[in-house]
Formats: C-alpha cells, structure tokens, sequence
C-alpha cells in the first residue's frame, strides 16, 4: 500500500497535481517527509499539507485490516515475492521454498563451521540457468575477509551439477554471472554499496551475499544507542535494496564470547531460572554474535551453525515461517548436506545459545 500512487487517490486535483509536479508519486513519497518539509516543496498552506496527508494515511493505513484483506493483499504481490531453493530438503521445507526474495537472511556462527561453504553454494544456485532450478541470473559477492575461492565454487558445482559444468563453456557462463568484491574498510564497503545500488534496483542482480560485515568495524559489538551503531546507515540501506530490489540478501555474521556483565545486561540470552542465575560462571562459555541488536532487528531469517561433540548443527533460529529447529549437516565435495531432512525443534533457551566445541 506504502507504493499506492497518488494518482490513484481521491486527493483535491490541485494538490494532486502539485505532487505530480514536485514528483511525489507514491504515498510513500509523501508520508515520509514532515509537514514543513511538504510546505516548502510544495508551497502551499499547512492546512493543505495536513488534509492532504490525512487522505493519504486513510488510505494507505486504514485503522484495522480483516484476515480476508490481508489474504487479498498477498495475492495481489504474490508476484514479487519468490524464493531461492538451497536444495537442503529440510531447510526449504522450513523456510517455505528457500531464501526469501526481499529481506535480508543472516547467517551466524563461529568460524569453521560453514558460513562460506553455504554462500558459495547460494551463489551458484542463483547464477544457475533457470530450466535447472536457478535464478539464471548475477551475483554479488562481497568478501569481506578474503574467503571466497573460486577453487572451492567450481569443486561445488562439478559435484552438485555435473551435467551443467561439463558442458563446454557453461561452467565459464556462470562464473562470470558472479562479481566478488573484496573491501579492505569501512570506507571502501561504502563505496561497494553505493556502486551496486543502481545494479540491483535495475533488477540486473539476482543475489547479494556479504561476507562478513562486522569484520570492517572493530568494537562494533559495544553497546551504544541504535543510532550511534557504527553500521547504522549501511544497516539501513541493506534492508532498503532487499526490499526494494526483491531479491534474497545474505549476511553473515561472527561471534564473539559473552562477558559476565552483558549477561547482566541482556538476561534474556540466558535461562531466566534461579537455579543458573545463582551460577554466573556459567556464562562465560557463552558466545553471540557480533552485530548485536539492531542488527538483529533488521534480519528477518536467521540461521545459526554450530559445532558440538564433533557434529554440525543449522538452527533455523527466527523465521516467520517456521518453529526453532535444528538440522545435523556434514561439508562434503557439493557443500552442505543435512544429515536429516526432519528437523528436531527447540526449546527458546537453546535457540539463543551457541557452541563452537
């Protein structure tokens, strides 16, 4: 609704066309300005600028919504909306079909336990010809820490598609579809971002993958107000291009060890039971991931891989579609493969605890 254009409303035809004159098309143009920001533009009487906001609000924001409307709604973009299938059984069925097309996926784990191996194969997934399941489209990889190997992605496609890469030529078709991108700051993964925008609202990207964001800002996990994040603007911008480029953005993300006092702080990572509050020692084997909370807030799926007793664990840990749960997996030749394609669901301590033993 927040796209409705204004033309389409019933607004008096001489602020109507102002707004098209001042190019403020959608309801979304208009609402997110002030009123005086509105006065200035268009140049006409608060009074004006209020009644014509009120009309735009109505209509874009009605006081309630009914489960039937709702359902209309979905229908209506269901055209927008998609999926990119990981070809783990399992986690597609949790995740209704794969990563989600216009949020952002993230993925958290400490090192070693296969973040990377589960972009790369993402990557290839995306780049793959559509009649095989693909996007058949581009990739933007951005590596952060210098993980991404070309060597490692072709060893993953002629073991998952053998048909596709010894088809001559094909293997260099789709590596090519793939840009990596390497920053070694802050500044210049700013500059990354900014470079790409027009390529991914111009629908030519398939896929974005950032691997690992909070590798460009130390003490980035400190806590600090959401607004005075370090990440705040590219968090913000991240969220916009899923949105509005409606493909699937993946990110992943470290981990760090808790300290005793943010156990304090944040309680509700930890069992809120007597019996372990009593017993703080217990939760400097605790470790969470570096972003922190506003990050948090912007993901919409979330997937946690760990290692415990020498076995694999993907936890699909927040997702609108599915209950915790968690999958055992092994690395092979054509990536990740889940030992079980039925996942045991989880209690809400475990979601929120993760191990690297």
């Amino acid at each position: 609704m927040a796209n409705k254009l204004i033309s389409e409303m019933r607004l008096p035809k001489s602020i109507a066309n102002i707004f098209a004159a001042r190019n403020i098309t959608t309801a979304k143009d208009a609402l997110s300005l002030t009123e005086l920001e509105l006065m200035k533009l268009l140049d006409v009487e608060l009074s004006e600028v209020r009644s014509a906001l009120a009309l735009v609000s109505e209509i874009v924001c009605p006081p309630f919504q009914t489960a039937l409307l709702l359902m209309e709604q979905r229908a209506a973009t269901e055209h927008l909306g998609g999926h990119l299938p990981t070809r783990l059984k399992g986690l597609d069925a949790a995740l209704c079909g794969g990563v989600p097309f216009g949020v952002v996926t993230e993925l958290v784990g400490p090192a070693g336990t296969g973040k990377t191996q589960f972009c790369l194969k993402l990557s290839l997934l995306a780049a793959l010809p559509a009649h095989y399941g693909g996007l058949d489209g581009g990739v933007i990889y951005i590596d952060v820490e210098s993980t991404f190997t070309s060597r490692r992605m072709i060893e993953m496609g002629a073991s998952s598609f053998p048909e596709i890469f010894h088809s001559k030529g094909m293997a260099q078709e789709m590596a090519g579809r793939i840009l990596v991108l390497q920053p070694t700051s802050l500044s210049e993964f700013t500059e990354s971002l900014e470079k790409i925008k027009v390529s991914l609202l111009q629908n030519q990207v398939k896929l974005l993958v950032i691997d690992s964001m909070a590798a460009l800002v130390p003490g980035v996990h400190e806590q600090r107000a959401p607004g005075q994040h370090p990440l705040s603007w590219h968090i913000s911008l991240i969220t916009s291009l899923a949105e509005f480029s409606r493909i699937p953005i993946v990110v992943t993300n470290r981990v760090r060890p808790q300290s005793h006092d943010e156990s304090c702080l944040y309680p509700f990572q930890v069992q809120k039971m007597d019996r372990i509050l009593k017993d703080r020692t217990r939760y400097y084997s605790h470790i969470v991931a570096v972003l922190g909370f506003h990050w948090a807030h912007a993901v919409t799926i979330r997937l946690v891989l760990e290692a415990k007793s020498g076995q694999r664990f993907m936890k699909v840990e927040k997702s609108p579609t599915s209950p915790p749960l968690a999958f055992p997996f092994t690395i092979n030749p054509s990536g990740i493969s889940l030992l079980t394609d039925d996942g045991t669901e989880m209690v809400v301590p475990e979601t929120c605890n993760l191990s690297s033993r």
